[in-house]
């Protein structure tokens, strides 16, 4: 459990502001901590945790399996440490995957379509005496059409406050992730879409250089999936095969979600054509925490890999016993013709000489 990270609806604010802001609170949403989700900022004095029942005892998250049109019902706890009273509104938002690979939730102003709009708690808002605890229950209701397959989200306990140096509220939250599957078939597929192999090239005529391969993972199934990656360039008939080494591994990426990978790969033999090729095993991971590999998915794509400079030597060297050949062919040539003229006048010569001996 995790601190969510704070909205503000004022997007004008400076850069500097939201950076300050930022510091007040804890990043969301992982879910790998047993410990209560707890505030960075010291005038942010309260904790939330999962309540301890028939589910469980110190959870770190939420995670149910319900069927379409099912019901489930739990509760989260939230501690006050402070000195006063505080007054949390309660409401749930739906998850999605950060650029930075992290789990966030929507804000309260975002409309959410799954685990957000199905997950109701008692109350809209909880009063917390100093120093004392208030469990709040919720309910999960799964609609009867809902599609199987895996959703996430969480609920959220929210203080908003002005901040008079700007003369906007700031939003301040914290919550505890929700994964939810709703039952029937599970379908997890991840594809590789949008490959490219880029090369970079080398001064040196006989040098390696760096090749770059892109694509993007897309997450085409009902499951979350996370997975690893191989990712291989070739030249042509798979000559010169160099290994891009360790790749890291994707987050696991919610159901419609896409990835994008920029992989490096170094000491690349520039054969001209280059072949890349990835490799991605996906990875399911079952409501007990274990892992399961799928099997893998393989992508490939063709890229130019000319080594400009070597070619450039070779048209030089070409260019050069071309202009040896033809200077050759042309000394040849004169002095054969020179040869002839000499012969040609000889020949004069003799039988000018004759006929003045016969006169």
């Amino acid at each position: 459990m995790h601190a969510v990270a704070p909205s503000r609806p004022n997007p004008a604010v400076g850069l500097a502001r939201a950076v300050a802001l930022v510091l007040l609170t804890v990043l969301a949403l992982s879910g790998v901590c047993a410990a209560p989700a707890r505030a960075a900022d010291g005038d942010v004095t309260w904790t939330v945790r999962t309540a301890s029942n028939d589910f469980g005892n110190d959870r770190s998250s939420f995670g149910y399996s319900v069927n379409p049109g099912g019901k489930t019902e739990d509760a989260m706890v939230v501690a006050n440490h402070g000195t006063t009273a505080l007054t949390l509104a309660v409401y749930s938002a739906d998850g999605f995957t950060t650029d930075k690979g992290q789990l966030d939730l929507l804000t309260r102003d975002k409309k959410s379509r799954s685990v957000g709009a199905w997950v109701r708690a008692a109350h809209e808002t909880v009063t917390v005496a100093p120093g004392k605890t208030v469990q709040v229950p919720f309910t999960v209701s799964v609609p009867g059409d809902a599609t199987p397959g895996d959703y996430v989200g969480g609920i959220l306990t929210s203080l908003g406050q002005p901040d008079d140096a700007e003369g906007i509220a700031v939003d301040r939250r914290l919550g505890i992730r929700i994964k939810l599957r709703v039952s029937g078939a599970l379908r997890p597929k991840l594809a590789v879409e949008d490959l490219h192999v880029s090369y970079g090239g080398s001064a040196g005529p006989f040098a390696r250089g760096d090749a770059t391969v892109t694509y993007s993972l897309h997450n085409t199934g009902n499951a979350l999936l996370s997975g690893t990656q191989k990712v291989t360039v070739t030249g042509p008939f798979g000559t010169f095969s160099t290994d891009a080494g360790a790749v890291a591994a994707p987050p696991e990426l919610l159901p419609g979600e896409r990835w994008k990978v920029t992989v490096p790969v170094h000491e690349v033999t520039p054969a001209f054509r280059l072949a890349a090729t990835v490799t991605v095993t996906p990875v399911l991971t079952d409501a007990a925490g274990s892992t399961t590999a799928l099997r893998p998915v393989v992508a490939t794509a063709s890229g130019w890999a000319v080594p400009w400079t070597l070619t450039l030597l070779v048209v030089l060297v070409l260019a050069a016993v071309v202009v040896a050949v033809v200077l050759t062919r042309r000394g040849r040539a004169r002095r054969k013709r020179l040869e002839d003229e000499r012969v040609r006048e000889a020949v004069s010569r003799a039988l000018r000489e004759e006929t003045g001996q016969r006169a």
